[in-house]
């Protein structure tokens, strides 16, 4: 009974602290709906420590996937507001600052440093 009550205090701990951490960086990262995703990371991490103390015959990576989703999909979401409003063209990525000519840079007269 010991180790599921330290289990549940430290469940609520980190469920605080996700939801503290995931509510400032989305802040400042300037997403919409702080509090929103702050929940959407949290709630999982809440429910996995919850499956954890209080099903015993849960397996462990359950548990796991379930504890991560929110945060993976907050990382999703952090990505997608992150990404430049630049066209997609074939060949290159988004900002790339070589203009997507795919070129290589010696070229110009300069030596990588794999080829010393």
């Amino acid at each position: 009974m010991v180790s599921s009550t330290v289990a549940i205090a430290l469940g609520i701990v980190g469920t605080l602290a996700v939801f503290a951490v995931v509510r400032w960086d989305a802040k400042r990262e300037a997403i919409g709906r702080p509090r929103l995703w702050a929940a959407v990371a949290a709630v999982p991490v809440l429910v996995g420590v919850s499956l954890y103390a209080f099903v015993p015959t849960a397996p462990m990576t359950g548990i796991i996937m379930t504890a991560n989703t929110g945060l993976v999909l907050y990382g999703f979401e952090r990505e997608v507001v992150g990404e430049g409003d630049d066209p997609a063209e074939p060949g290159w990525l988004p900002g790339d600052p070589t203009g997507g000519d795919g070129g290589d840079s010696r070229e110009s007269g300069e030596t990588r440093a794999d080829d010393e």
